[in-house]
């Protein structure tokens, strides 16, 4: 079913309406609700990262795997970052702290097979991955690209949940954002699976759209 957006618009503005006012700025979630899905199946599989045509109005943390100039750079831009020595050997426990409070782990091409050695066991189970970073790349470019970003995957339950802004941002730029996520959602699984889509703030009310 394609996705109606004058409905959508008016169903994300009551869903901003419903609820306390809490002291601290609410995400907006979207959950789509799928339908006829094998959970087992190859398809269920779905793992897309989705930028945003709105960036919401939210700190994402993005950490650094990288040596040489490009960590260099990467801490100029204040970002964590992450040595080999870093990763080389990691604890466990460190590991998940490292995948606790990193949104995104972006990882130089020559150590992504590190990084996914040491980190991964600990990324993959919060629907993280290592990403990584092209030759050459426009750092300061890309950071701004996976401050968009978000996962699009399903998690034991015939459904996917994102992050699709922020209760201060225009509910026609959120229903930009809804579209990106639908629209990739449609294209993968097709448009016969989505069964609903519901919208709610963090700890607001959900909203059938």
């Amino acid at each position: 079913m394609p996705l109606d957006r004058d409905k959508a618009k008016r169903k994300i503005e009551l869903a901003l309406r419903l609820g306390k006012k809490r002291n601290f700025l609410e995400s907006v979630d979207a959950t789509i609700v799928l339908k006829g899905i094998d959970l087992k199946s190859p398809e269920a599989r779905i793992r897309e990262i989705v930028y945003l045509p709105n960036k919401p109005n939210k700190d994402v943390k993005i950490c650094v795997v990288a040596e040489g100039d490009l960590a260099l750079k990467a801490k100029q831009l204040g970002l964590e970052v992450y040595s080999r020595q870093d990763i080389q050997g990691i604890e466990k426990k460190e590991a998940k702290r490292i995948a606790q409070k990193c949104d995104w782990v972006l990882v130089q091409v020559q150590l992504m097979g590190l990084a996914g050695r040491f980190l991964g066991p600990a990324l993959g189970p919060r629907g993280k991955v290592p990403t990584p970073l092209p030759p050459n790349v426009n750092l300061e470019d890309y950071i701004e690209r996976y401050k968009r970003a978000v996962m699009v995957r399903i998690k034991g339950q015939p459904q996917i949940s994102v992050r699709i802004g922020t209760e201060d941002m225009d509910p026609e730029k959120l229903v930009e954002n809804l579209q990106a996520v639908y629209n990739v959602v449609e294209q993968k699984l097709g448009p016969q699976t989505i069964s609903k889509v519901i919208v709610k703030k963090t700890m607001g009310v959900p909203v059938e759209v």
